[in-house]
């Protein structure tokens, strides 16, 4: 990364990123960032690749159930009806018992987003920690990296965990949508 918030890197799969802050910014917000100058402007100060950060993070959200999509419930409760031996056909009779114990779908959908989103956040320390002590001595580590247009690895995107809440689509940073109150 230059000192401008672009790769340095050359060669055919060089990666056409905005190199600087007010490019950056306006790409962030084209691309629905809800703070998108401190997205740019970090990239920018400190070196951070955090547009690779940033879409990693987005795509991996669009992975977990939207709230107010209810739509996969029955989907779900179907396919357990239909093939009740099948691997995952117990998250429908799960959802078929939720249901008749008298849970509504929003319920529901904020369970299912709630460990979605924490599995996310666990995923992506696993992927920051690069392996344990175990792993470490038989010399098997892991990272993600950012790669150019022909796979060859550019540099690292660390630090994930640290954006998945702020990375939250409803902006909520998976807080409830109201108040339980007391």
């Amino acid at each position: 990364m230059d000192s401008n918030g672009g790769n340095r890197n050359g060669g055919s799969g060089k990666s056409n990123l905005p190199f600087n802050q007010e490019e950056l910014t306006a790409l962030f917000r084209k691309l629905g960032a809800s703070d998108p100058e401190g997205w740019a402007g970090s990239q920018v100060r400190e070196g951070i690749n955090q547009l690779a950060r940033f879409l990693f993070l987005r795509k991996a959200w669009s992975l977990i159930v939207r709230e107010g999509d209810t739509s996969w419930i029955d989907g779900e409760i179907k396919y357990a009806e239909a093939k009740p031996q099948e691997p995952y056909a117990g998250v429908g009779t799960a959802l078929k018992t939720l249901r008749l114990l008298g849970a509504g779908d929003d319920q529901i959908i904020d369970i299912v987003r709630g460990m979605q989103a924490e599995l996310l956040f666990g995923f992506c320390y696993l992927l920051d920690e690069g392996g344990d002590h175990e792993t470490e001595s038989l010399g098997v580590l892991w990272g993600l990296v950012q790669m150019d247009t022909d796979g060859r690895p550019l540099e690292p995107i660390s630090s994930l965990h640290e954006s998945v809440l702020e990375t939250d689509p409803t902006g909520r940073e998976m807080r409830p949508r109201k108040s339980l109150g007391p």
